[in-house]
């Protein structure tokens, strides 16, 4: 079995994911506190329910990326000495959002961990880690900002970009092998100057990424080069800015990428001048064939047919239309049209999902929906501007599947 879920200790839902990836294994960790006390008491019993979800699992693992949710920012500098504590000279790589749990919870916790007999940890510093094992290596970077000197969101973007590409090279990586990202930005829909912030944060990504070649020594032969990571680009409360990414290495043979595009949308990077002076520059979904299994990394994802937003002011057909939407991009039929048939994955190959609500009274719909949709995956609902006005929902996730080998398409030629 590639991927188990476990159920809280509630009975509500999963909060955690296993998945067996052959030569090491992931567990997923999505937890909001039960519990209304103190912001300590509940990071604490958050905590308390990571430590017993790792102990319960079959071989030893390690937590290396995070990311909290927190109700109030001034909240941050207790959670940070707390984790602190709790994890000692090593810690993981973190991320601190202004996004509140939609439950009203006072902070929840995304967690990833690995575990595997050959797996190596090596820390860059509090915002870069790199994984190996199996001659592939993963650099984590999280929690990257730029500097409060009171210069616009183009400036800002184009300098924690700068950093986060410093970091990479720190542990000896480069921004051309990032396979994911995600941009937080406060106030992500209001204006600055003329345009939008994220249409400014759109116009420094184009122009950091102009000269990058995304790992094109590791695309599928069948798939054209010029593509982008996968990425999430979200609000967040406050006027701030938070980049994390993902990078792989590897000179094994039996690894390539897949970007994937939806056949019902139009790529974001070929967006009309109208929605961003300069398109968002990323893929719907980049997936990842390692060996027998296939790792989908899904972009933030919202009810947008072709390049317009559907069921405007109704969140639970924009939540139907969200999840039809990732249902038919890692569908076995998608890849198949991207010229790898014997990989895809189903809605229930999710290994965790976040939504984003625009407004938190929408939880009940949202949810049930989700629910019925997915199943029992872990989650965590967070109270989140999104990039246009008028969407209600947007939904991120990542999926494990089995790739069967010997189906692939020979190289067109």
């Amino acid at each position: 079995m590639v991927l188990a879920n476990g159920r809280s200790h509630s009975g509500e839902g999963a909060e955690h994911s296993y998945v067996d990836l052959g030569d090491s294994a992931r567990v997923a960790l999505m937890i909001t506190p039960q519990g209304r006390g103190g912001f300590a008491e509940q990071l604490h019993e958050a905590l308390t329910r990571l430590v017993h979800v790792l102990e319960a699992q079959p071989q030893p693992m390690r937590i290396t990326v995070q990311t909290v949710f927190l109700r109030d920012a001034a909240d941050q500098p207790e959670c940070a000495r707390i984790l602190a504590e709790f994890y000692g000279p090593h810690p993981p790589v973190t991320n601190f959002l202004r996004q509140a749990p939609c439950d009203g919870a006072a902070l929840a916790i995304e967690a990833w961990a690995i575990g595997g007999p050959d797996v190596k940890v090596e820390h860059f510093g509090p915002h870069v880690m790199a994984v190996s094992y199996d001659s592939v290596r993963w650099t984590y970077c999280a929690g990257f900002t730029p500097p409060e000197n009171g210069r616009g969101i183009y400036s800002q973007t184009l300098e924690a970009l700068g950093r986060m590409r410093a970091g990479l090279a720190e542990a000896g990586s480069r921004f051309e092998q990032v396979v994911r990202t995600w941009y937080y930005l406060g106030s992500i829909t209001e204006l600055e100057g003329e345009h939008q912030r994220y249409q400014e944060l759109n116009r420094a990504r184009t122009d950091f990424y102009h000269d990058l070649r995304f790992n094109c020594s590791l695309l599928d032969p069948n798939v054209p080069r010029g593509v982008y990571p996968a990425s999430t680009g979200i609000g967040m409360a406050g006027p701030g800015l938070v980049l994390s990414c993902l990078a792989l290495e590897t000179r094994r043979d039996d690894v390539f990428l897949l970007p994937l595009e939806n056949p019902q949308q139009t790529p974001a990077y070929a967006y009309h001048p109208r929605y961003s002076p300069q398109s968002p520059k990323f893929s719907r979904a980049v997936a990842l064939v390692l060996g027998d299994y296939v790792t989908a990394w899904i972009s933030g994802t919202a009810s947008i047919v072709n390049s317009e937003t559907w069921h405007v002011g109704d969140v639970e057909r924009q939540t139907e239309q969200t999840i039809t939407n990732i249902e038919r991009l890692i569908a076995p039929e998608n890849f198949g049209m991207h010229g790898v048939p014997g990989a895809g994955a189903s809605l229930h190959d999710l290994a965790k999902i976040r939504v984003y609500l625009k407004r938190k009274k929408d939880l009940a719909k949202c949810r049930a929906i989700c629910e019925r949709r997915f199943g029992p995956v872990p989650v965590i609902y967070a109270v989140a501007d999104i990039c246009r006005p008028e969407l209600l929902v947007e939904i991120e996730g990542v999926a494990f599947a089995r790739y069967k080998r010997g189906q692939r398409l020979a190289h067109a030629g």
